[in-house]
């Protein structure tokens, strides 16, 4: 599967540890992630990870091109909603396009864990065409 990884600044060090924690089932996938996000996992976990550009230089849109299409089938993004954000738009539009195009998608710790414990059981089945 093709996975996204991002994080609000606030949330990279929940992602480190959570990409830490289920490294060994990331590693069987693809995976993309905003620039530093990307770039503090690959260097905590030895992942291998294509960066787009940092989140409020375009990387939310890099990402949100790659779910528009249709080229992701999973996203994690440990959004802060306690800061605001002044890419907000961006990542409002990110999360619309993972409810049109049906992608599954995680925005809190819990969630994302959820997510990773049915990929890691081979529970994850991506069904794009029911209404």
């Amino acid at each position: 599967m093709k996975i996204a990884l991002i994080a609000h600044d606030k949330k990279k060090e929940s992602m480190i540890i959570l990409a830490k924690r289920y490294a060994d089932v990331l590693k069987e996938h693809d995976l993309y992630a905003t620039g530093t996000t990307g770039r503090l996992i690959s260097l905590s976990t030895g992942l291998n990870i294509t960066c787009m550009k940092s989140g409020p230089l375009g990387g939310d849109q890099q990402i949100g091109s790659l779910i528009a299409e249709d080229l992701l089938d999973i996203v994690i993004f440990l959004r802060d909603p306690l800061t605001a954000q002044p890419h907000e738009p961006d990542v409002n539009a990110l999360l619309r396009l993972c409810d049109v195009t049906k992608t599954i998608v995680a925005t809190n710790i819990n969630t994302a864990v959820i997510i990773l414990n049915a990929l890691k059981n081979n529970e994850i089945t991506i069904t794009k065409s029911i209404s």
